[in-house]
């Protein structure tokens, strides 16, 4: 049984060390794209949070880290771009509208991170 747990510390210190964890050094977060997204109907307005993980709207803080903007569609067609994660949809007209959000990189190359919704702007 000990020699079981100076093998499992090994590889937990083996593990520790590539990673740069007691090395000091500052690796980049290994976090995969996901999107999630809320909203509520405000009016003929539309409040919109977004949780975007491993995409950064700033500056990258790490080499290789992806940055983006979010694309927002209206029934089909596309109405702005946000640089933040959350966004006021403004001026909807009353009835019911499809509401499209993707993260897309700054060169609108598509990283596979849609959400739609469908919304009911009252009269």
């Amino acid at each position: 049984m000990n020699k079981f747990l100076q093998v499992c510390f090994l590889i937990l210190l083996t593990g520790f060390f590539s990673e740069g964890f007691l090395l000091g050094a500052e690796a980049a977060p290994k976090e995969f794209p996901s999107l999630y997204v809320n909203h509520e109907t405000k009016g003929n307005q539309i409040l919109v949070e977004c949780i975007v993980g491993g995409i950064s709207f700033r500056e990258p803080e790490h080499p290789g880290q992806k940055t983006g903007k979010i694309i927002i569609w209206v029934d089909g067609q596309r109405k702005s771009e946000e640089a933040q994660a959350a966004f006021i949809i403004k001026g909807l007209s009353p009835g019911s509208h499809k509401i499209g959000i993707e993260v897309v990189s700054l060169n609108n190359e598509p990283y596979g991170l849609k959400k739609e919704f469908l919304v009911k702007i009252p009269k």
